[in-house]
């Protein structure tokens, strides 16, 4: 079992959630957190690389080695400025974040990517997440963990319109979503963040894609002593 973690994307809202997460659970010697710019966070367990993105491939194998590795890198349209941009930070980095994953023999690859990951869809944001989804199936890693929660709820440093309404549908109309509706049921980025955690220490699968409504499921079950 990995005693060292890797968290890529860790400014994000899922990757601050992650960061706390692993510090307080003690199961990891070392998180080092890969990130453009430094997190406010000082923990004796942390240690902090700060890279340009363009530049991942230059990471050294010790980062890697024997780790494992949480990728919640993941940018929106409108603040990549561009799609091209989008699609350069959500699909190039992650992917190249993985093979670098492979290369130095980590443990597992666990990342977050949609609810409606579909490389066929219409639409780009859902298109882009599909790829990244085929292409990390296709590098076969020791282990893939795949991560599709729906709308993202949390304290965002910037405001979000939808997210706003949803979590107003959730106090309201909390029926809309049982059933087969409940896997589009708004979620917590703490509880993603738990939830990859316990599949990296529990789940044995080579290959798991877990929607959302079974994220919240494995952020509730228990470690073994």
């Amino acid at each position: 079992m990995a005693l060292k973690a890797v968290i890529v994307g860790a400014t994000g809202l899922v990757g601050r959630e992650l960061v706390r997460v692993l510090l307080n659970t003690k199961q990891y010697e070392k998180v080092t957190v890969i990130a453009r710019r430094r997190l406010s966070i000082v923990h004796p367990r942390l240690e902090q690389q700060l890279i340009q993105f363009d530049q991942i491939h230059e990471c050294p194998e010790d980062w890697f080695k024997d780790a494992d590795v949480f990728c919640a890198l993941g940018t929106t349209i409108k603040t990549a400025g561009s799609k091209e941009q989008f699609e350069k930070v959500d699909y190039h980095y992650v992917i190249e974040t993985a093979k670098l994953a492979k290369l130095y023999n980590s443990c597992k690859f666990i990342v977050v990517t949609a609810m409606s990951a579909d490389e066929q869809s219409k639409i780009f944001y859902n298109r882009v997440k599909g790829k990244i989804e085929v292409e990390l199936q296709q590098l076969q890693l020791p282990q893939l963990i795949i991560v599709r929660p729906s709308l993202i709820l949390g304290d965002r440093n910037e405001f979000r319109f939808g997210e706003s309404i949803a979590a107003k549908l959730m106090t309201w109309l909390p029926f809309l979503f049982k059933g087969k509706m409940r896997k589009y049921k708004p979620i917590q980025a703490k509880d993603i963040a738990i939830g990859m955690f316990k599949l990296a220490k529990l789940c044995k699968d080579p290959l798991i894609i877990v929607l959302s409504d079974e994220i919240e499921v494995w952020s509730k079950k228990k470690l073994s002593k």
